[in-house]
């Protein structure tokens, strides 16, 4: 299980990444795009997901495009999901209570990339090499 410990953690290791806080939820950002945040359900959320409404921390998260988010909510059922709050807009919300810390990693760094300036994003896979 994931904490908001881990997604600051991993988050504020990628370059150019800044940590702020909205409403008293964190987000994070690179290059002023944000990229992730903290995203607890809200009243028309609870309403359209019914019984299927989630407790514990959630994450939002941006992916590359819709057909990124796509394949996330199929493979990932029981972490990701969405929202009609969601639709048309490439992001999914992850359970942090359901995520390994291994896996949440990735889907940060996903997400980062996808929101980095490309050369920043260049730069920091080729010292990853």
């Amino acid at each position: 299980m994931a904490t908001w410990e881990d997604v600051r953690r991993i988050a504020l290791a990628l370059p150019e990444t800044s940590e702020q806080t909205s409403r008293g939820n964190m987000s994070w950002s690179v290059k002023d795009k944000s990229y992730i945040w903290e995203r607890p359900l809200r009243r028309g959320d609870i309403a359209a997901l019914g019984s299927n409404a989630p407790g514990g921390p959630i994450l939002g998260l941006r992916v590359e495009h819709l057909v990124a988010k796509e394949a996330l909510l199929a493979a990932e059922p029981d972490v990701c999901f969405t929202t009609p709050h969601f639709n048309g807009y490439p992001a999914v919300l992850v359970r942090l209570d359901r995520i390994d810390v291994e896996r949440l990693k990735e889907l940060i760094e996903e997400s980062w990339l996808a929101r980095a300036p490309s050369k920043l994003a260049r730069s920091y896979l080729a010292t990853r090499r």
